[in-house]
């Protein structure tokens, strides 16, 4: 499986922070934004990934992870133009993908929770359908909603619903066969011109081929495409960090750990961090003894 980040948009919700800058650069706490998204995508175990961003900031990421192969992985990029839609990510990333299946992340999504890395893989694994998520929401009418049945089969999927028919949020991380390039190139542009992920999914569920997996209480999905979001996000990392002693989106931990890189790449890492903390917890993990 490949992995995809859709980086793009304008990120008008956070202006004026974002009129220089694209948002997924932003920091949350000591990171990157897109940190927090790759990493996802690292947990699942795939390391064939493209990132897509506007024009103008594409070099910014190019900048940030080159090729890759640092980490041990192969990232490579895409321009989208200007926003077309979620569904678009499959069709600018179609030479990429090659007809294999695929993992898109949005790049303003956090996801932590214990036992979530188990669960990535699996669905790494996945060769025929589609995978949403569902996140309990008190605000519902605000998010991507699905409805399922008892045994947790896939009824609708609806996007923004003034009459909600749960109150379970689908968060901006998708797992989809290889057929998802053709489905995606035949998808009608909604009203505001842009190709929908609620519409892929839709298409999916028709074809009796769209699951969903619940992340329970005690997990995390924050959207920090707002001041507020960032601000709270930023606020999380620091309070579990301190309190555990534990990073969350350690890019270079978690490819040390995936056996992606080896402990003297991993060292390499903290000697060019020496004078932050984040190099000296990157030294604590090559000594640690599990």
């Amino acid at each position: 499986m490949k992995g995809i980040i859709l980086a793009g948009g304008t990120g008008s919700r956070l202006y004026p922070i974002t009129k220089g800058i694209n948002k997924h650069l932003l920091p949350i706490y000591d990171k990157p934004m897109i940190y927090y998204s790759l990493s996802v995508l690292m947990l699942a175990g795939i390391k064939d990934i493209l990132i897509i961003s506007n024009p103008e900031f594409i070099d910014s990421y190019n900048n940030l992870f080159d090729d890759g192969s640092q980490l041990g992985m192969n990232i490579t990029y895409r321009v989208q133009d200007e926003p077309r839609g979620i569904a678009d990510a499959f069709i600018v990333g179609e030479e990429f993908l090659n007809n294999e299946p695929a993992a898109l992340i949005l790049g303003d999504n956090l996801f932590y929770g214990q036992g979530f890395g188990p669960v990535l893989k699996k669905l790494s694994h996945l060769k025929d359908g589609a995978v949403i998520f569902g996140y309990h929401v008190s605000n519902p009418e605000e998010f991507g909603i699905v409805e399922f049945d008892e045994k947790q089969q896939v009824i609708s999927v609806e996007e923004k619903p003034k009459n909600p028919k749960s109150h379970y949020a689908i968060p901006g991380l998708y797992f989809y066969d290889k057929h998802v390039t053709e489905i995606a190139k035949n998808l009608n542009p909604s009203e505001s011109g842009e190709l929908e992920i609620t519409d892929l999914n839709r298409e999916y569920l028709k074809m009796g081929k769209l699951r969903v997996e619940l992340l329970g209480r005690g997990f995390a999905w924050l959207d920090t495409g707002t001041a507020d979001g960032l601000a709270s996000a930023s606020e999380f990392v620091k309070t579990i960090q301190k309190r555990q002693g534990l990073f969350i989106a350690c890019l270079e931990e978690i490819a040390y750990n995936m056996g992606f890189i080896d402990k003297g790449q991993l060292l390499d890492f903290a000697d060019s961090y020496q004078n932050t903390d984040y190099g000296k917890y990157l030294k604590s993990i090559s000594e640690k003894r599990y």
